[in-house]
């Protein structure tokens, strides 16, 4: 979208507040200056070059972007596309990205994650040595599964092992640039996504899975957007287990658990990956009790888009709308800032919840003694 056509999808907006009831930033702040309406007006001063006080830069930023405006906007602006846009302009003009976006950014040029981790434990999580071997496959771990979710890399690490998946890794793997491109950083964010390609096309790589939404949304959207040639086959692993499951020799052990399971955004609203998890989870015993909102109208748990790294009180506000709806006692996520984020504030609140990935679960299905 250019200029004038941004404009004029704002234009198209009469102000009939439908979507505000479902912005998680104004149901966790009640500040309407926080609510899809108000950025559009923003958006509009952004690009007709007027000045903006400190609360309106807030409210671009403080958006998740988790796409549910979206998908209720009767006219169909895609206002979280537009957020991308208008970051991508407060950074031209000087006005963000905002300082603690910033040592976001210069830790991840610095040591190359997102997370301020030693790069040289960046693999402590692996069960056993690394493994030195080729293939056209790469299994992508990310930032937050290497250094605070380690049980999610672990434990999808050794399910596709166990599923007999043909992959390697990378031991140079660097941040995938998604922090880059969400602050509005573009210029930093496509030198990121072209020296990772580069990488990519050294390896030989084909396809990418991924344990993260934020990766996977990352390579599959953000990166055709800014690179002329992309066309690596990009996958989270949630996609690939229904089938690796079901061909199995020996069937998984049924756990007769129940959880529930709510759909990431970007995994599910923005990708419509809704029956793959759950179809995983039901081969494994795992009985899911859903949300009262959820797939297309699931409620964001308030991490995405940088919104943890830079405003915690509000993250943590809005997964404790996300805690309090859950049915069961053990929450299952297939992406790690959703797990990160609800485990936090799960014990900050003493909410008594349990957060686990999907594939710890599959893991104990597969277990020798499962079986």
């Amino acid at each position: 979208m250019n200029k004038k056509e941004i404009l004029d999808l704002i234009a198209l907006c009469d102000q009939c507040n439908i979507c505000v009831g479902s912005c998680s930033t104004y149901r966790a702040a009640k500040n309407e200056a926080f609510s899809p309406p108000a950025r559009l007006k923003v958006t509009e001063k952004v690009f007709k070059g007027e000045s903006l006080s400190p609360e309106e830069i807030e409210s671009i930023y403080n958006c998740p972007q988790c796409g549910l405006c979206d998908l209720i906007c009767p006219k169909k602006i895609p206002i979280s596309e537009i957020m991308d846009k208008c970051r991508r302009e407060l950074a031209i003009r000087g006005l963000g990205p905002l300082d603690k976006h910033n040592k976001i950014i210069e830790g991840i040029l610095k040591v190359g994650n997102a997370v301020n981790g030693d790069p040289d434990k960046r693999w402590d999580w692996l069960p056993d040595k690394f493994p030195e071997r080729e293939s056209d496959t790469l299994f992508y771990v990310g930032c937050l599964p290497s250094y605070l979710v380690k049980n999610s890399a672990r434990s999808s690490y050794l399910v596709l092992k166990k599923l007999g998946v043909d992959f390697m890794l990378h031991k140079d793997e660097d941040c995938c640039g998604i922090y880059f491109y969400n602050s509005g950083r573009w210029d930093l964010a496509q030198e990121k996504f072209e020296e990772n390609l580069e990488r990519f096309r050294n390896l030989g790589i084909k396809r990418i899975i991924t344990t993260c939404a934020g990766c996977f949304y990352c390579f599959k959207r953000y990166y055709p957007r800014l690179l002329d040639e992309f066309n690596i086959q990009v996958l989270h692993i949630v996609e690939m287990l229904p089938s690796l499951l079901q061909k199995m020799e020996v069937k998984p052990k049924k756990l007769k658990r129940e959880v529930t399971y709510p759909d990431p955004c970007r995994l599910g609203r923005k990708e419509g990956i809704y029956n793959a998890p759950r179809e995983a989870l039901r081969l494994c015993g795992v009985e899911v009790k859903e949300m009262e909102k959820n797939k297309e109208k699931a409620v964001c748990c308030g991490a995405g888009a940088g919104i943890r790294s830079v405003y915690r009180d509000l993250s943590f506000n809005i997964a404790r709308q996300t805690l309090d709806k859950a049915p069961t006692k053990t929450i299952v996520s297939t992406c790690p800032f959703c797990l990160f984020n609800l485990s936090y504030t799960s014990k900050k609140s003493s909410a008594g919840k349990n957060l686990v990935y999907i594939t710890d679960l599959i893991l104990e299905s597969l277990s020798p003694a499962s079986l």
